[in-house]
């Protein structure tokens, strides 16, 4: 994978890249200093930095591109060119990922930016403003980190294999334990975004999560990491993207080809269940 972006996508990735540096700056100043937090289920938080990080992307878009639709994840969806999803270029936002974490001072959370059409995700673009670290890829060019080309782990065994795993659901922590046998050792971080960017480089070798994933959880992401050579798919090896999905009902399996299908293998063999999709 090599070469720059296409033309039409050039000016749309510096945009993206330009915005979400903006975001990440206002993140930065207001870090350790959240006034008000709000709680939007017994598990789930969101700030006034939330707002404000959403607000400038979203008023970046508008005055940028303002024939775009827009996906956020604090608003829902601001603007569609017309009924069908994804119909013309919508611009899916996440201002803030990994809010608990960054609610309660712990330095792991981003901001996702993603543009996609009815094919699926155009480019992507994660900042991890504690570490000044930025990956982005279209969708025929490299996935690169701080500019750089980035592939996904080359390690050959799945047993030295260091996961972003969460298996959700009745039964989720005794079905983890069976899969954490086959592999190193399995993390979760709390900003799924970030952990699916991780798969792009090797800091993760793999990312598993059967449901809980919402459209602005993966677009970014999942584009960047497919684009680093991983095999991002749902758990029965389907399409990752789905244009129609509602709500935290998204699950990924993410990993380098060797051992992506070893990892579908080990989440059917304990038995994984998918909340069914809404038509």
């Amino acid at each position: 994978m090599t070469g720059s972006p296409p033309s039409d996508l050039t000016d749309a990735l510096a945009f993206a890249v330009a915005t979400v540096r903006s975001a990440g700056a206002l993140l930065t100043a207001s870090y350790e200093r959240v006034l008000r937090i709000d709680y939007k289920s017994a598990r789930d938080v969101v700030t006034e930095v939330d707002y404000a990080s959403e607000k400038l992307v979203l008023d970046a878009i508008r005055e940028r591109y303002p024939d775009d639709g827009i996906l956020a994840e604090e608003s829902g969806h601001h603007r569609r060119r017309n009924r069908e999803p994804f119909a013309g270029r919508t611009w899916v936002v996440d201002p803030l990922d990994g809010t608990v974490n960054y609610a309660n001072g712990l330095p792991y959370f981003c901001v996702s930016m993603a543009l996609v059409d009815a094919d699926g995700p155009l480019l992507g673009v994660i900042l991890d403003p504690q570490r000044d670290d930025l990956y982005a890829a279209t969708r025929d060019g490299p996935a690169t980190l701080n500019g750089e080309p980035v592939r996904a782990s080359t390690k050959e065994q799945l047993s030295d294999y260091v996961v972003s795993l969460a298996v959700i659901g009745r039964g989720g922590l005794g079905r983890e334990r069976r899969i954490t046998r086959s592999i190193r050792i399995h993390r979760r971080m709390g900003s799924a975004a970030l952990a699916l960017a991780y798969v792009a480089n090797g800091r993760f070798d793999a990312f598993v999560q059967n449901g809980g994933l919402s459209l602005w959880d993966v677009a970014a992401a999942g584009l960047i990491a497919e684009r680093a050579g991983a095999t991002v798919s749902d758990l029965h090896g389907g399409r990752w993207w789905d244009p129609l999905a509602r709500g935290a009902t998204i699950s990924i399996v993410a990993a380098p080809p060797p051992q992506h299908a070893a990892l579908l293998e080990l989440l059917a063999a304990v038995g994984t269940q998918v909340r069914a999709r809404r038509p």
